[in-house]
Order: structure tokens, then C-alpha cells, then sequence
């Protein structure tokens, strides 16, 4: 019975459990729960990791990413990866209504130039830059594209010096100074030791028996490093969380410290000043922690307390020590929270604490820019800190900080706000290297130095005495330029004798003349802070919607139509009709080959270690290489992210400076009016989107990378100057008047020497006229209009490439071609005409328009060169033979030769003898032109034996070395 019982009484259990269940479901309405039907996917990370099935490796992706499914090659964006840091300043940016408060922090800092553009943008990390200061007269700087260079005063002015790591090393990511020893930090965390002008690999090395958690040499990678206050001994925290500290650095004596227990080491906050043995760091989780080397245990952990926790962890990132701030004996350490605020860990009486000071309101504080030694002798501290949108504020805190004193008072924040048109780099501490002068990395790779009035500046040497009491407490900002590794303007120094020699610089001297001609910068920092704009300040706007405009339809085939292969050996030409010929020199003989594909193309728009690439008449970019012995083709469009492109760089890169790096890309315009980054380095291709100024699409490239290294100058819809630099990946506007439009076709560079920055950019104006947009170390950027060679003529096709520094090609709508040189520094026009024109005018004027005839130098001097022009029948309409030179864009053919193509389908070489002297050579009959005659120099006829060119081949001469002897044939071009 007891067995009976026990199981209904099991069964009344359920049962009423079951009922209790039903009822229970039956409250779990939707309406129960309204927080699940709101609730939104949260990203708790931003590392991700994408795998490269060219490399079969893991990468870890830049975020924000796009998700991108590919199917048939059909590839549809789908989702996106953004950042998970969602600071004030983000939620701002997303919609809230903070414009009043906006407007009163500024108008309370007197200054309305920020009212223009938005400050609530956050910045991206720049993971590369680093300052650090050798002496008053000397800081090294690490650059985002991870060049190393030093800024040293020379004694009449600053001057920059190259200090780059060598290729195999990669990219430097910080410098260090120990006891007067240059250390530098790779990338991929090697440690690089500089001896005399080299760098040397300096490899930890360890005593296996004194180290518990001694690792093999060739495995530990360096992460950051910080030296000690008495410049002797080094600390660096590597990848893996350890502790290292070299010692001695001839012979190196290494000290593996280890790690604390169950944490790491992510970075060093700060070191004792008077015990060089006291550590402190911070983990990858946000914990302090305390390594004293004589105690035991050695690592000690600071506990956060609830207020600090409420702020979040602490950042990994270099902090501020202060000794005597509350009291002769108390120790102040000032941290950053990953919410952005400024902490303290204070020791007083040999008790810790920590004391939360905030930030200013609606702002993420990112980094600490240390204290100087003097600056511990004053009677309040300024700490300088940067926030994630690049403003720059300070913090002003009294000595001895009474009991009632340490709360944050309002005033205390003084925001210094940033250069014009530029900002302060996120996450990247300053560097005071003299009282009232600090250096700032600025976010688009430059520097700002910010400077008490008549300390600092570009041309303010280091200052040793000054009366404080006589100067103004409010700071100002110039802006220091950066090298062209950055993208920037700065030269380098050089061994020459003169202002700026790398180690002594003399003052001006007397020329040959006898003039005093003055070598160094005299820019004023206004005037260099002007040239370059923040995107959307510019005020004027000469075409309300960048989208009216359209282009020519047949616009690519003119701009690209003609591209060099090989100086002197090949070159392709794209007929109207899309097929591709390509005019080759082999075994002493002039061919045309033909090179096949399904579609028509429309443009030629780039060369890369000779494969040439093509745009076809639906916007696919396909490349033609060599397979082994096989040409093929490849289409660039159908990979991952590839788009439909309009245009392509006009040159492929400057002579003398041409490279092959892992970093080489080309540059393209998609159909949408975007930049597009396409890489080929290494055959790695991988597509980049660059976007494009948020106020006007793109139209065409101006140059890629010739005038400035990792800079892409391009013209927008709009008819205005825009420059992308590919290291900051950031966009600029160049400073232009309201009347000059820009016409929307390829422009030239013209630099004389890539060992000088001194150059120009040249275009054409939407009226046809020439312009030139020049730079020099003296006056910086400037506007010059070249206007047109006479009042009836027009410039009709984008310029020329640049010969020899100062001369290029413009054709005409007069059918003629203009040379523009300059002649003892004064411009010139001279009309070169075109092949068939013996007996035309050959006008030389200057800049001021005089039209004085001139020496008849752009035509052929040799009697026998018209030969068969005479002969030609000007009657016979059969022939359809027209001249003159055809809209479309020259190319280089040599060194001292350019190309042009005329009217009627045909090619003329026209090539100079001496300084601006040129003749026309020759012209070459092409596969697809109407006109059957020809046109040949002496030097050419006694070249082929006396032998014409017909509109389908050159004729073959049988025997070269009896000119008279040869005999002609046709054959039709070689199809590949």
C-alpha cells in the first residue's frame, strides 16, 4: 500500500506542476516581454578576422567593413561591421540635439572658426605615429606610412633628415632614446638599434637559468617601450604580455620580468623618478598594476574602486606621474578610463586612493602628453590631452589640493581646440620639449606645434631664456610640415653648403651677381594652413549639383585613347571603332598587333610592370599581360568589391623615381564618381573603395604619385582641386578662387628633379585656357593662369606629358600644337603646327603676348623632308588626309619625343634637338586610318632605306645597308 501511495502521490506532482506550467504560458504574451521585440544585435569586439585565399592567411580587418556576398560574380553588399566604441561624441553624431551646447562651448573659448565643420566626428586610431625628443634641437617622429625622420635645428632653421628603416624591416612604429642610442620599433615587433647610419637588428637574448619565463630570442616581438626618467635603462612590454627591461646597452644586458599573475602587460604607464626600479603597467583588461623589482611578491595590484568602475577600466596607454601635488611626499599618477575620463592614483600619507576628474563635457579624452622636469616647479600643472575628435584641451591643476579642492571645478578645462582645416591625431600622446611649446601629431600627418605668441612656429628656433611674466597665457597653433613619406611638402636636408645643410646651415650668401638671394622658408604658418581645407568649408560653390554635369561620349577615347608601354619600343592605341593595336619595334622591324577581345574596348588607363590595363565600352576593367609565352586577359571588375571605372591615372609614374614596392596600387574613377584603390603588388589584386569629398563626385585624375608620393590629385564634378592621400586616407580641398573652374580632363605634373619638391600641376580651365597650380619652399601653393596662345585659339585636349622640367604640348582648335617653355624663367608660347604644314608660321611669344616672329624651330630644317608632302595631290579626295592634330592626349614616346595623333587616324612623332628646338620626325600610318600617305624625315629615310610607311605597315627593307634597294609589301597586322 505504502508503494501505491507514494505513486499517486507522485502523479498529483506533476500533475500540478504541468497546470502551473500552462499558467505560466499563458502570462507569456509578447506584450509580457516588449524589451525582446526591441532589442538589437550588440557587438562586443572590433577584431575580426578576414581569410585571403591568395596568401591562405588569416588578416585581421579595418574596421568599419563591409559584408559583401559574392555569387556568380555578382557581388551585393549585405551588412556592416562598424566600431563598438560608442563614445558621446558617436551618439552625437547620430542625431541628438546638442547644437545649443556645441555652440556655447565655443563661443565660451572665444573662437567661431569650429562652428564651420563638423567636431563631433571621431577620428581612427593612427597606430604608427610617435614623437620623441633627442634635445632642444632635435624630436624624431614616426609617420603613419612608417618613415622615420628626425626635425633638428640647424642653427638658421629647421630642417628635415631621413631616418627610414630599410625595406625588409618594414614599418617603424615608435623611436626611443636610451643614453644617447636610437632604438626603433618595427611593425612586426622586431627591435632596431642604430649604428652610425645603419640599422641593426637587436635581438633580446637572456640568461635561460635566472628566467623563469625566458622565451627563444627569435619569437619575442616588441610591443611599445618607455625610457627611464634618467635616460639609462629601457622597459618594453612585447605581444605576448611580458615585461622587458634592457639594462646596459654595450655590451645589451636583458632583464625578462615576466608577467603579473593571470594578466599581462599591454602597456607601461609610467616609471618612478626616483626609484628607476618601479613600474607601473596596465593589462589588456584595464588593471593597474605595480612591479617594484626589490619587493616580494615583485607584482602588486591596484584595485579600482566603485567609482573608477563605473567610468569602465583603464586604457592601455601611456600616463603622467606627478610628484608633490597634494603634499611634499604624495605621488600622482593621471590615467585615462576607456570612457574617456581622466583618473587619478594618488598616494598620500602611504595610503592610495583614486579620484575620478572627468573630462569636459561632451568629450573622450584619448591621450596624456607628459610633464616636463622644469614644469615640476611651478605653481600649478597642465596637463595636456587629446579627444577622439581631435581638439586639444587643458588641464590646469593647483599645487596642494586642499580636502575641498578635489572636486573638478569647471574652469579648470581649457579647450585649445585644433589648427584650422587640420586635427590632432587620436590616441597620440604630445610632446613638450620646451616650456610654452608642444608638438602634436596632427591627424592627417603633418605636425602642429602649440606655442605661446613669439615662441614658437615654423621659423622660432629652440628658445633658452624668456620672461614669462611678459607673455600671453593664451597658446596658439602653426602647423609644421611633414615630409613627402606623409604625403606633405616638407624637403629634406642635404650635405650642400647652405641653409639647409642636415648638420650646420649658413645664412645667406652673395650669388655670381652678387644679390643676396634668400634659400630659406619665409612661408608664414597662416599662409600654409590656408592652402589645404577641410572638406565642406569651402563657401563657394559654382555648380549647385556636381551631377549635372556630363561627360562627352567620347571622353575616355580622347583622355586615354594613346599609352606608352616602353620608351622607344611599344605603345598601344584604342581605335574609335574599340580594337587595340599596338605599335612594336622587334628584330630592327616596325609592327602593328592586333590584340583581341569579345568587347569593344574604349580606353587605355594604365601600365604596371607591363601589363597593360583597359577599360572596355561597359566600364570593365581587364588586364593584358604575358602567361608564360601566352598573352591573357584578366578582368578586374568581376573580383571581390570591383566596380565599373570612367578613367585612370594619366602617366604611369615619374622617370628616375620608378619602383616596384609591395604597396603599389593604381588609382581609378568609377562610374559612380568614386576613387577606387585597385592594388597590384606582388599580383596581390584587392579592390579599396576611397569614396570620394562629400560635395561633388569625381571626375578624373589629375596625377597619381607623381608630383607627391601617396597623393592622388584629382578634379571633381564641380570643377574644383581635390587631393586623397592613400597613407592617412584622408581628403583634402586646395584653396581656389571663385571665378577658375577646372575642365574635367587629365592634367600633367611637371617637378624638374624628384630630389626637389619644387613643381606644378598642370590643367586646363572649363574656357580653355592653361593652368598652373604651383608649389616652392618660398611662396607654398599657388595659382597661376597661363591663359591661351592667342585670342582665337582654344586648348582642346589635356596636356602634354612634362619634358625635361619645364616644357610640355598643347593642341590647339586650330589643329596646331603649342609648345609652352620656359626661357630664362619667363614663360613662353611657340606654335609648333602640325606635320604637313612647311610653310606656315612658327610664332614665339612671351608670357606678355608679344607676337614677334620668331626662329622657325618646330619644324623639319631637312630639304628632302617634305619630299613625299610635294607629291601629294591636294585634289584627290580619295586620299581623305587631314593633317592636322586631332583632340586627343599625347603621350611620351622617349625621353626628348612626344606623340600625337591627327585627324585623319594617323600618328606624328614629333621629337626635340636641342633645348626648346623640335622638329617633326615622322608620321606612322595606322591599321585603321583613311589616308595612305606618308611623312618621313632625312634622318628617318636614310634610317629604312629611303622606304614609306603605308596605312597598314611599315614597308620592310630587305637590305639596310644599300638604302637604295628595298622592296615593299603589305601584310595585314599580327592578331594576337
Amino acid at each position: 500500500m505504502s508503494v501505491f501511495h507514494l505513486i499517486i502521490f507522485i502523479c498529483f506532482l506533476l500533475s500540478i506542476s504541468y497546470l502551473v506550467f500552462l499558467t505560466s504560458a499563458s502570462w507569456c504574451t509578447p506584450s509580457a516581454f516588449p524589451q525582446q521585440t526591441t532589442r538589437q544585435f550588440e557587438q562586443r569586439t572590433e577584431c575580426f578576422w578576414e581569410f585571403q585565399e591568395e596568401s591562405n592567411i588569416w588578416v585581421e580587418v579595418k574596421l568599419p567593413f563591409d559584408l559583401v556576398s559574392c555569387v556568380n560574380d555578382n557581388c551585393t553588399k549585405v551588412g556592416l561591421i562598424d566600431q563598438t566604441s560608442k563614445t558621446e561624441e558617436e551618439h552625437l553624431a547620430n542625431g541628438k540635439d546638442v547644437s545649443n551646447k556645441t555652440k556655447n562651448l565655443k563661443m565660451r573659448e572665444g573662437d567661431l572658426t569650429g562652428l564651420e565643420e563638423n567636431s563631433y566626428t571621431v577620428l581612427p586610431l593612427r597606430r604608427r605615429m610617435s614623437l620623441t625628443k633627442m634635445s632642444d634641437t632635435s624630436v624624431w617622429v614616426t609617420g603613419e606610412s612608417g618613415s622615420i625622420y628626425e626635425r633638428f635645428w640647424n642653427g638658421v632653421q629647421w630642417v628635415i633628415a631621413p631616418h627610414d628603416l630599410q625595406i625588409s624591416a618594414g614599418r617603424a612604429v615608435s623611436v626611443l632614446i636610451v643614453n644617447q642610442t636610437i632604438f626603433a620599433i618595427s611593425e612586426e615587433g622586431n627591435l632596431y638599434q642604430m649604428k652610425l647610419t645603419d640599422w641593426v637588428e637587436l635581438k633580446p637574448a637572456f640568461n635561460q637559468s635566472t628566467n623563469k619565463e625566458a622565451e627563444q630570442s627569435s619569437v619575442i616581438q616588441m610591443k611599445s617601450g618607455t625610457v627611464s626618467y634618467d635616460g639609462l635603462r629601457v622597459y618594453f612590454c612585447t605581444k605576448t604580455g611580458l615585461l622587458l627591461e634592457l639594462s646596459e646597452v654595450e655590451p645589451p644586458r636583458w632583464e625578462n620580468h615576466g608577467r603579473p599573475p593571470g594578466a599581462d602587460v599591454a602597456a607601461i604607464a609610467d616609471m618612478a623618478r626616483i626609484r628607476t626600479d618601479l613600474v607601473y603597467t596596465i593589462s589588456s583588461t584595464g588593471d593597474l598594476y605595480e612591479y617594484d623589482k626589490s619587493s616580494r611578491p615583485s607584482w602588486k595590484k591596484h584595485l579600482q574602486s566603485e567609482e573608477t568602475d563605473k567610468d569602465g577600466s583603464l586604457v592601455p596607454l601611456q600616463g603622467c606621474m606627478i610628484y608633490g601635488l597634494s603634499g611634499d611626499h604624495s605621488v600622482s599618477l593621471f590615467l585615462l578610463t576607456k570612457g574617456g575620463k581622466l583618473v587619478e592614483r594618488r598616494l598620500h600619507q602611504r595610503k592610495w586612493k583614486w579620484i575620478t576628474h572627468g573630462s569636459p563635457e561632451d568629450h573622450h579624452l584619448t591621450s596624456i602628453t607628459p610633464l616636463l622636469e622644469d614644469e615640476l616647479k611651478e605653481r600649478f600643472f597642465s596637463l595636456f590631452l587629446t579627444t577622439s575628435t581631435g581638439s586639444v584641451f587643458e588641464y590646469q591643476i593647483p599645487k596642494h589640493l586642499g580636502t575641498a579642492q578635489e572636486d573638478q571645478i569647471s574652469e579648470a578645462w581649457q579647450n585649445h581646440m585644433h589648427p584650422p582645416n587640420a586635427k590632432a591625431a587620436r590616441g597620440i600622446p604630445g610632446l613638450k620639449f620646451q616650456l610654452g611649446r608642444i608638438l602634436f601629431a596632427l591627424d592627417d600627418g603633418r605636425l602642429a606645434e602649440l606655442h605661446l605668441p613669439g615662441l614658437g612656429g615654423q621659423n622660432s628656433g629652440p628658445t633658452n631664456q624668456f620672461n614669462r611674466k611678459k607673455l600671453s597665457s593664451k597658446y596658439i597653433w602653426s602647423i609644421l610640415d611633414a615630409p613627402e613619406s606623409e604625403g606633405w611638402n616638407g624637403e629634406y636636408c642635404t650635405e650642400e653648403r647652405g641653409p639647409m645643410n642636415c648638420i650646420a646651415g649658413i645664412k645667406d650668401e652673395p650669388n655670381d651677381s652678387g644679390n643676396i638671394r634668400s634659400l630659406t622658408r619665409r612661408r608664414k604658418g597662416t599662409k600654409a594652413q590656408q592652402d589645404y581645407l577641410s572638406l565642406g568649408t569651402s563657401r563657394s560653390r559654382l555648380v549647385k549639383a556636381s551631377e549635372e554635369y556630363r561627360f562627352p561620349d567620347n571622353w575616355i577615347n580622347t583622355s586615354f585613347r594613346l599609352r606608352l608601354v616602353q620608351a622607344g619600343v611599344s605603345f598601344f592605341i584604342i581605335t574609335e571603332a574599340g580594337l587595340i593595336f599596338e605599335y612594336l619595334y622587334t628584330e630592327s622591324v616596325w609592327l602593328w598587333l592586333r590584340h583581341d577581345h569579345s568587347t569593344p574596348m574604349r580606353g587605355a588607363l594604365g601600365n604596371y610592370n607591363g601589363s597593360v590595363f583597359f577599360v572596355d565600352v561597359y566600364g570593365t576593367l581587364l588586364i593584358r599581360e604575358r602567361s608564360n609565352n601566352e598573352l591573357a586577359w584578366i578582368n578586374c571588375t568581376a573580383m571581390r568589391k570591383g566596380r565599373q571605372i570612367i578613367g585612370g591615372p594619366p602617366w604611369d609614374g615619374m622617370s628616375g623615381k620608378l619602383k616596384v614596392t609591395a604597396e603599389d596600387a593604381l588609382f581609378f574613377v568609377s562610374k559612380s564618381g568614386r576613387l577606387l584603390q585597385f592594388s597590384v603588388a606582388l599580383r596581390k589584386f584587392k579592390w579599396k573603395d576611397c569614396h570620394n569629398p562629400p560635395e561633388t563626385k569625381l571626375a578624373c585624375i589629375i596625377d597619381q604619385e607623381v608630383f607627391r608620393e601617396n597623393i592622388v590629385f584629382v578634379v571633381g564634378r564641380n570643377g574644383r582641386l581635390y587631393q586623397y592621400n592613400k597613407v592617412t586616407e584622408l581628403w583634402h580641398e586646395h584653396h581656389q578662387s571663385q571665378h577658375l573652374v577646372l575642365s574635367r580632363l587629365p592634367g600633367t605634373a611637371m617637378r624638374p628633379s624628384f630630389f626637389s619638391l619644387t613643381g606644378s600641376l598642370f590643367m586646363l580651365s572649363e574656357d580653355g585656357g592653361l593652368v598652373e597650380y604651383h608649389w616652392n619652399a618660398w611662396n607654398g601653393w599657388n595659382w597661376v593662369e597661363h591663359g591661351t596662345p592667342s585670342k582665337d585659339v582654344t586648348l582642346v585636349a589635356p596636356p602634354s606629358p612634362c619634358i625635361k622640367g619645364n616644357q610640355l604640348f598643347l593642341i590647339g582648335s586650330d589643329g596646331n600644337i603649342y609648345l609652352r617653355y620656359m626661357d630664362q624663367l619667363i614663360w613662353r608660347w611657340k606654335n609648333c603646327g602640325f606635320p604637313q604644314n612647311g610653310d606656315g608660321d612658327t610664332r614665339d611669344q612671351t608670357e606678355m603676348g608679344a607676337n614677334d616672329r620668331m626662329q622657325e624651330v618646330c619644324m623639319d630644317n631637312d630639304p628632302t623632308a617634305n619630299l613625299d608632302i610635294n607629291l601629294e595631290n591636294p585634289n584627290d579626295q580619295n586620299r581623305k588626309c587631314d593633317p592636322k592634330v586631332a583632340p586627343t592626349r599625347p603621350i611620351p614616346f622617349s625621353e626628348d619625343s612626344v606623340i600625337f595623333e591627327l585627324r585623319d587616324g594617323r600618328l606624328a612623332e614629333i621629337q626635340k634637338v636641342q633645348d626648346s628646338k623640335w622638329v617633326w620626325q615622322r608620321i606612322i600610318g595606322t591599321p585603321t586610318s583613311s589616308c595612305k600617305g606618308c611623312y618621313l624625315t632625312g634622318q628617318e629615310r636614310r634610317r629604312f632605306g629611303g622606304c614609306c610607311w603605308s596605312e597598314l605597315e611599315p614597308l620592310s627593307c630587305l637590305d639596310f645597308s644599300s638604302p637604295r634597294l628595298c622592296r615593299s609589301f603589305f601584310r595585314p597586322p599580327i592578331t594576337l
